[in-house]
């Protein structure tokens, strides 16, 4: 995997001062970063822009860092995503953690601390990533290869899309176990709104033909909870 040249971050800050200068630190240290005064902001610059990492306060105007955590989870369930805040009491910071944060930061902290913890977090999602997309699945008589999105079957190969590529990987790691509607429509479309499940149903139904009567596979609709890919022993 191509490692890239520079990460980008959300930082979402009120004081201007403080925004400032962790702005200014974290682009020394070969950051892209986008810095926004308040929440509603913030959820703009994120819907419209792809980020590696978010950085927010909690004590903003307009839309507070819990709120706004919660609308990013919706559209990006992955994204590592720390509190920084000078609220320590316990109760927020458990709040914090139940909103899905890899870290809770209390004001004020070491600069270069916080730089420790971007960097080990940024490397093991790249790790990650890497060890992903160098999977391979066999199933049946079939062979799926995400990377290339390439589905196999007895020497025909048949061109996947990246949302068929990756819907298909997660009813294949669920194979003959189920797949809940809510994991998949927030890890393939990153909300589980009306329109996206009706998209889904449609992608649902497109893989459907992909396999043979004969193959014996099934992806079968469970009433109200999801699927279940039934995979011949």
């Amino acid at each position: 995997m191509k490692q890239k040249t520079k990460y980008s971050i959300l930082l979402c800050e009120d004081d201007q001062n403080l925004g400032m200068v962790l702005k200014n630190f974290l682009e020394l240290n070969d950051y892209d970063v986008t810095l926004e005064r308040d929440g509603r902001l913030g959820l703009v610059a994120f819907t419209q822009n792809k980020f590696d990492l978010c950085l927010l306060d909690i004590m903003m105007p307009r839309v507070d860092g819990f709120k706004l955590a919660e609308d990013i989870r919706e559209i990006d369930p992955e994204v590592p995503l720390f509190f920084l805040s000078a609220k320590t009491m316990k109760e927020d910071i458990i709040e914090g953690y139940r909103l899905g944060a890899d870290d809770y930061i209390t004001k004020p902290f070491d600069s270069e601390v916080l730089l420790a913890k971007i960097q080990t977090i940024i490397k093991r999602n790249d790790e990650q990533n890497a060890y992903n997309e160098s999977l391979e699945y066999t199933f049946g008589n079939y062979h799926l290869v995400p990377r290339l999105r390439e589905l196999s079957n007895n020497g025909t190969t048949a061109k996947l899309t990246a949302k068929e590529t990756a819907l298909l990987r997660l009813l294949v790691t669920n194979k003959n176990d189920l797949l809940s509607r809510e994991e998949a429509l927030k890890k393939v479309w990153g909300t589980d709104s009306y329109f996206n499940a009706r998209s889904m149903d449609v992608y649902v139904a497109k893989l459907r033909k992909l396999f043979s009567e004969e193959s014996g596979i099934l992806i079968k609709n469970v009433h109200g909870q999801g699927f279940k890919m039934i995979v011949p022993e």
